[in-house]
């Protein structure tokens, strides 16, 4: 049982324990204790850019983005619930890099970062702000490269695969919309524009796609924007999205993903924006459940891509609770130096969407083991 605090008995134990110190070190040919060891630096992230078809650091030596997605920031603080779903605290991102981990890519919320009169205060605007900057502060801390992407959007769109009717961004929406996003861009790359280890991906899951049959008009939208068929509001093309980020001077590396929930990328280098800073990387998605999701089709759509730049899967995933799709997809990107991130690193039912933890001390489940697993395979190798 614990005794009762007695007045002076820590100062006694104090006196006791430096005479005992004393005693031991007027002993022929004692020395103080060691101090214990200090913990190793964390090397910070690399401030990429393009080579070819690869990432380089400053040194020009190649770096894969390997790691996971951290969702919450694009729901929780229009749902009123926060700015994060779970901690994100030093000791959540130490779980997150004790995976081997180098990268963790951040869905973010447009209305939330500008603090739209319909987000709440307390989770919108400057305190969102301030949350994300904090984030990419303790990523960056532990060597961890963050990856910012636009996630949730305003627009209303009600038309195939929509994800809600509200206009407000509370649901994937098919593009991005010229009222909020290059706003939202604007301020997100004048705010880590002199943070270049910080990569923009300038939209989760383009589907202009499914609202035309017709595919280069989609393409065409989805660089181009305007007014495009089947969207009922104005639109922000990729191009718009890469002037804004680059008009504030902003170096970082920028991913751009392809239709179809960017999982095709058949006609990205046809439709490529124009880069002033020639930094511009091809995002891609990759479920069980998408249309491009066998090696065959990876080969003749993405092989092209990753052979004139570099290719990073943005998210890759299952919805069968394991890893047997997951860890196909890695061995074909390993083949080609490619980066992935899987999604995602939330303590959420498998059974409902791709969980890679059961809880944020980083125990993975039987999905997220296959990435684990894998990501300490790579940094076993790369040691070796």
């Amino acid at each position: 049982m614990r005794r009762p605090y007695e007045p002076g008995f820590a100062r006694r134990r104090l006196r006791l324990y430096a005479l005992a110190v004393a005693a031991v070190l007027a002993l022929p040919g004692a020395s103080p204790p060691a101090p214990a060891p200090a913990a190793a630096p964390v090397a910070a992230p690399p401030q990429l850019h393009v080579a070819g078809n690869r990432l380089v650091d400053r040194d020009g030596t190649a770096h894969r983005l390997l790691g996971v997605n951290r969702s919450g920031a694009e729901f929780a603080c229009v749902q009123g619930r926060g700015v994060f779903d779970g901690p994100a605290d030093d000791a959540s991102v130490a779980a997150i890099a004790g995976w081997r981990a180098n990268a963790v890519r951040v869905p973010l919320n447009e209305e939330c970062w500008l603090g739209t009169p319909n987000i709440d205060p307390r989770y919108g605007g400057a305190a969102y702000t301030s949350a994300i900057r904090d984030y990419v502060r303790r990523l960056t801390a532990h060597g961890l490269t963050p990856v910012l992407e636009l996630h949730w959007s305003h627009g209303r769109y009600t038309g195939p695969s929509a994800g809600c009717a509200d206009e407000h961004a509370s649901c994937q929406k098919p593009m991005p919309g010229r009222r909020y996003s290059p706003a939202f861009w604007s301020s997100v790359a004048a705010t880590f524009k002199n943070t270049p280890e910080v990569v923009f991906d300038l939209f989760n899951e383009p589907y202009p796609d499914r609202a035309t049959p017709d595919t280069e008009r989609a393409w065409a939208c989805w660089r181009d924007g305007g007014t495009c068929p089947g969207i009922g509001y104005e639109v922000a093309g990729m191009q718009t999205l890469m002037d804004a980020v680059r008009a504030t001077g902003a170096r970082n590396l920028v991913l751009v993903g392809g239709l179809a929930y960017a999982n095709d990328l058949g006609r990205w280098t046809a439709y490529a924006p124009r880069d002033p800073a020639g930094n511009l990387a091809a995002a891609w998605h990759a479920y069980n459940f998408n249309a491009c999701a066998d090696e065959g089709c990876w080969s003749r759509t993405l092989g092209p891509v990753a052979d004139r730049v570099p290719l990073v899967a943005g998210e890759i995933g299952e919805n069968t609770c394991a890893h047997a799709f997951s860890d196909r997809v890695m061995r074909w990107l390993d083949g080609r130096g490619a980066s992935y991130l899987g999604w995602t690193w939330n303590t959420w039912d498998c059974a409902a969407g791709p969980a890679l933890i059961r809880d944020y001390g980083g125990t993975p489940t039987a999905y997220g083991a296959g990435l684990r697993d894998h990501l300490r395979a790579l940094s076993r190798h790369a040691a070796s």
